[in-house]
């Protein structure tokens, strides 16, 4: 990808100003905070937070949300994606609450989670905080209920017999699907975008099965977005033709199937080599990807991270924060939730803190402040370190300027003796305590013990 954003400026400068915007043929004046501007370089040390608003409180609202935003400051978060906040269809609905990737209106917003008021300070206390607001974006399809379907039906698929199907190929009977061979549905589509950016100065979006949408679509979208301000786009995708000319990052599919492989015993640290061997083949350089041990789809229907990665699971939260691109958190995994949060009806996360709040936060804060951890499109050098394990030890170096970072795991469920073919004078990060690394030394690593090796 041959994008620029804006030069980096410190997220510390906030600017206040009053902006009109209509509603309901109201005037409501708010007070908006712009923060700096997205831009390459606040990207490199970004962690970014998967927000589900239904269940992430019991009141499940926008507002019960916005209290715990400076919680998200703590844990490293700069960027807020926020699943679908849009009003459910009920035609076909899944589930006695619905799916909220089945949207009825692509610029209102769902009153089971409060009123347009309330997600404005939101999005202004998010920003108070230094972070960016990305919303869930569904281009792919609609609900049943959305009025394209009685208006303009030509902006649907539709089979053989003239009638609107559901995508092809998905069990997804809730939603319609949308025909990009139109042109004026393509125009409307970046018309209800703009609305988002312009009107309710959010920061980007993350594109929902984007690999299912033409591509060509959203270079242009994309491109017309950034004309009117810098946003971040984060596709639901890994093809890296995505990421030439139209989104800024892509999901690390294969990187977390791999995790999972190698905690359940299927596959050894090999599979790990294999896959950073094929993200240098696959992607440019500058292509970003987000690393995560959990999401929406995988805690709902794959497992939580527990059942998936069992004793693994800080060792696995530990890489994901320690190799190229940005690592994910989502909503509860700060909470040690191990529970398979339902995806249609109300299901409350219980956010008792436990191990993970202060792993998430020790970590945030590296990626935040140690270059040796860039993840974007000036990245640190990833070198993988031999060790006399390679079937279960997992050693490498970031790198950049005068900064490095080591990261030494046993990604197994055995204890294991091995030596490291590195040495240097460093502290162990988490603990805080003096680690040298020696050639000659033999070190005991317990089942999924990890170490991540600073500078002193």
């Amino acid at each position: 990808m041959k994008k620029m954003f804006l030069t980096f400026i410190s997220i510390s400068i906030f600017l206040a100003c009053k902006k009109e915007v209509k509603q309901n043929k109201e005037e409501v004046v708010i007070d908006e905070v712009e923060l700096a501007p997205v831009s390459d370089a606040i990207m490199e040390n970004a962690v970014i937070y998967e927000a589900n608003i239904r269940q992430y409180s019991e009141e499940g609202s926008f507002n019960a949300f916005t209290k715990d935003i400076p919680k998200l400051k703590e844990l490293g978060v700069k960027v807020l994606w926020i699943m679908p906040i849009y009003p459910i269809s009920t035609t076909k609905s899944k589930g006695s609450l619905g799916s909220y990737y089945a949207i009825s209106d692509y610029t209102k917003v769902n009153p089971e989670f409060g009123t347009l008021e309330d997600f404005r300070k939101l999005v202004k206390t998010a920003h108070e905080n230094g972070i960016y607001v990305i919303l869930d974006w569904v281009a792919n399809h609609t609900g049943w209920d959305h009025t394209w379907l009685k208006e303009h039906p030509e902006y649907y698929s539709k089979d053989e017999e003239g009638n609107i199907t559901h995508t092809v190929g998905t069990d997804w009977t809730d939603v319609a699907d949308l025909n990009y061979d139109n042109a004026e549905m393509r125009e409307q589509m970046l018309h209800d975008m703009l609305y988002w950016v312009k009107e309710e100065n959010i920061d980007g979006f993350r594109c929902d099965v984007a690999g299912m949408v033409p591509v060509d679509f959203w270079e242009h979208t994309i491109a017309e977005l950034k004309k009117e301000k810098p946003v971040f786009m984060l596709a639901e995708a890994w093809e890296p033709e995505l990421l030439d000319n139209a989104f800024d990052m892509g999901y690390g599919w294969d990187t977390h199937h791999k995790m999972n492989d190698i905690a359940q015993g299927k596959e050894g640290v090999e599979a790990w080599d294999h896959r950073m061997q094929q993200i240098d083949s696959l992607y440019d350089k500058d292509d970003i990807l987000m690393n995560f041990t959990s999401n929406h789809d995988e805690n709902s229907w794959n497992g939580t991270v527990f059942e998936r990665m069992g004793d693994g699971a800080e060792a696995f939260a530990a890489l994901s924060f320690c190799a190229p691109g940005m690592p994910l958190i989502y909503s509860g995994q700060e909470y040690d939730m191990n529970k398979r949060l339902l995806f249609f009806e109300k299901d409350t996360i219980l956010k008792t803190k436990g191990k993970f709040f202060d792993v998430y936060k020790k970590l945030g804060e590296l990626k935040n402040n140690n270059i040796a951890l860039n993840g974007g499109k000036q990245p640190a050098a990833y070198t993988r370190i031999a060790t006399s394990d390679e079937e279960h030890i997992l050693a490498f170096e970031r790198a950049k300027g005068e900064n490095k970072v080591v990261f030494l795991a046993n990604l197994s469920d055995e204890p294991v003796a091995t030596t490291v073919d590195y040495e240097g004078t460093f502290k162990n990060y988490m603990s805080g305590t003096e680690a040298n690394l020696e050639k000659e030394k033999t070190y005991e690593l317990a089942p999924w013990e990890y170490i991540i090796y600073v500078d002193k």
